[in-house]
């Protein structure tokens, strides 16, 4: 088996004030909260933006464990929309303390390089900070966080540093190579 060393960078924001909003995209691109927990959207959601880029940590959840997941409060999902067909999303996790972990966040590859992703970071980085205003007993948000590693998109750091994102932590591990599993089974060639 051969292993390659995976750098995960973690950055955060510590007041609402870091976000520096990206200008929205030409066209009707909108973002959407997915209010009704959907494990076969959020599932749907998850391959087709991780597929290329070996997201494969919740591949194993069972349609149960989707939806413990998705029903707990301060997980909320937002959806960017363009013409109406999904381009990308972002999961927002509370955590304890006023901490809201920006847990997925990505676009469909046929919608990279489009300034959908600025957009819709920008969006979900301002509803990671209003989170308690929509949920009853949740702590004002105090900080926002996320994570990126060396397997993620090219443009995946440049872009969370242009929204005021710091770096506070580096890591480097060495994981198994696999090929992408792609949205579903047999997706990429091998």
């Amino acid at each position: 088996m051969t292993t390659i060393a995976v750098t995960t960078w973690s950055l955060e924001q510590t007041a609402p004030t870091d976000l520096l909003p990206a200008v929205a995209p030409d066209g009707d691109v909108r973002v959407v909260r997915s209010e009704v927990p959907s494990p076969e959207f959020s599932r749907f959601l998850y391959t087709s933006v991780g597929g290329d880029i070996l997201w494969t940590d919740l591949l194993n959840w069972s349609h149960a464990r989707w939806l413990e997941h998705l029903e707990r409060p301060g997980v909320e999902t937002w959806v960017a929309y363009d013409r109406g067909t999904p381009a990308g999303y972002v999961e927002l996790e509370a955590q304890d303390d006023g901490v809201v972990e920006i847990a997925h966040f990505g676009l469909l590859p046929a919608f990279r390089g489009r300034r959908i992703g600025g957009h819709l970071l920008s969006y979900g980085t301002a509803r990671a900070w209003d989170l308690a205003d929509r949920w009853a007993g949740l702590a004002p948000t105090k900080r926002v966080w996320l994570h990126t590693c060396s397997k993620d998109g090219e443009h995946a750091m440049d872009n969370y540093q242009r929204r005021g994102f710091k770096l506070f932590d580096t890591k480097v591990e060495e994981e198994a190579d696999a090929a992408a599993p792609g949205p579903w089974p047999g997706a990429f060639p091998a």
